[in-house]
């Protein structure tokens, strides 16, 4: 088994091959990939999605991508749509289930997704990187996220870091939470 840096420094050949970029060899499977890891290993993979995208930018300057911390555009839609306050309070004063339940209209996948599709515009985007999983749980879930984006991303590659494990045939965030049915992504490295 690959240790994490391993794992970290196999990403960039990954993701800047020809083959990859084009999303070749996938038949007709949507060119969705995860980067699972530790979750204790967060600020290493922040501070390695850094390192990525200032990486890009030099050795295929030509590429256009996009980056997408998924709790940065909830916080983003929240604050925009004049509700961020009003969650705020609501999460102080009554707890987080009542947070959850006041939030899950404004927040509902469908939604999420066209809202990330407008940051991300595949149809102009070479490579749309997804990171902010763990910070966005419980308001968004990425399983219901990734499963909406499915019919909206076309042939993009799609690239998200996710705490947690895994499986191919399901997701476990933070490697503790009950495993959701996911399998319509490609692990990027083993």
């Amino acid at each position: 088994m690959n240790t994490f840096q391993e794992r970290l420094n196999q990403i960039m050949p990954r993701i800047t091959s020809d083959d990859f970029l084009k999303s070749k060899g996938l038949g007709n499977e949507i060119a969705f990939y995860i980067f699972d890891y530790p979750p204790e290993r967060e600020l290493d993979v922040r501070e390695h999605i850094d390192f990525i995208l200032d990486h890009l930018k030099k050795k295929r300057p030509e590429l256009s991508i996009k980056h997408i911390n998924l709790f940065q555009l909830i916080i983003g839609y929240l604050r925009e749509r004049r509700l961020l306050d009003k969650a705020l309070k609501i999460q102080r004063e009554k707890g987080n289930l009542a947070l959850l339940k006041a939030l899950k209209a404004p927040l509902d996948p469908v939604k999420i997704s066209k809202i990330f599709v407008k940051l991300a515009q595949p149809e102009t985007t070479d490579l749309v990187i997804v990171s902010g999983v763990g910070s966005a749980w419980p308001l968004m879930r990425s399983r219901n996220l990734l499963n909406n984006l499915h019919p909206l991303m076309n042939s993009t590659p799609l690239v998200m870091f996710y705490p947690g494990v895994y499986t191919g045939y399901g997701l476990q965030l933070f490697g503790r939470l009950k495993e959701s049915n996911y399998y319509r992504a490609f692990r990027l490295v083993p």
